[in-house]
């Protein structure tokens, strides 16, 4: 005898292999640990890397370049779910970091873009969410500075200069697209100084390298006006004669590494002390 589905268990049926219950995170994602998502959402884009930058756009619509450990987080609706609205789901992410002292950069209706500022447990956050009415992105980023394996030592960029005529300075910070130096600079440039102190002879000159992002011509200056920065420094704070220095600026033009990814580009923006 043929058996035939009743209506109502049909019913069941398609009510279990409906995409509305179907729907997954992909494999490996979660969620940030700053934020929860908005209800019948689920995970359909995620990408974690250790170090990398991304440019946020901040007040007055500047671009600011941020790096550190960054997440892309995509959430779509869960299918047959009402959707929010673009507006509403932008909002429900500010108010909630503002609930933890986050503090509103820019706000875009037309584009539908905001970026937040989140500054908790010494950690500064920066997050853009994107969004439609039917899924929304976040780009975050947790800023650090990247660990470096190099460390200023007075005695090993003596040994390199004697031995190749030149030596790469880690550990001097500066501010993104400016010359002024970070206070986390001190020691590496203290080195430098105790270097000269010890050599009394050694001419040096100093040389200031950027990665690729931007023009060549704007690169060119911002790697001089670095390079007179760390003159002027070991001149006015450490006593240092000024004939003994002379800044130069080669941008992007002399690269350790490759610029296709973060970790070159880190590595291409430094100082160089080249033996006159």
């Amino acid at each position: 005898m043929k058996k035939t589905l009743s209506i109502p268990a049909i019913a069941i049926l398609l009510l279990i292999v409906s995409p509305a219950f179907s729907q997954q995170d992909i494999k490996g994602s979660k969620d940030h640990p700053l934020l929860t998502r908005m209800p019948d959402f689920f995970i359909s884009g995620y990408k974690e890397a250790e170090y990398e930058a991304y440019r946020f756009i901040s007040a007055d619509k500047k671009n600011e370049n941020i790096e550190g450990h960054k997440y892309y987080i995509e959430y779509k609706i869960t299918p047959g779910k009402p959707e929010p609205g673009e507006l509403k789901i932008r909002r429900n992410v500010q108010d909630a970091l503002k609930k933890i002292g986050g503090k509103l950069m820019f706000d875009d209706n037309f584009n539908r873009v905001s970026t937040i500022l989140v500054q908790k447990d010494g950690k500064e956050t920066w997050l853009e969410v994107r969004s439609l009415n039917n899924l929304y992105r976040l780009n975050i980023v947790e800023r650090q500075m990247m660990k470096q394996e190099i460390v200023a030592d007075a005695n090993a960029m003596g040994n390199d200069i004697n031995t190749t005529g030149h030596v790469a300075v880690y550990g001097i910070y500066f501010e993104t697209g400016k010359s002024d130096i970070n206070e986390k600079s001190a020691e590496a440039i203290s080195q430098i100084s105790i270097l000269l102190k010890n050599n009394p002879s050694l001419k040096l000159y100093v040389v200031g390298h950027t990665d690729n992002v931007g023009s060549i011509d704007s690169n060119l200056k911002l790697s001089k006006e670095r390079a007179d920065a760390v003159v002027n420094s070991l001149t006015a704070n450490y006593g240092i004669s000024a004939d003994r220095l002379n800044a130069y600026g080669v941008a992007s033009l002399a690269p350790l590494a490759s610029n296709d990814s973060e970790e070159g580009r880190a590595k291409n923006r430094r100082v160089e002390l080249v033996k006159q």
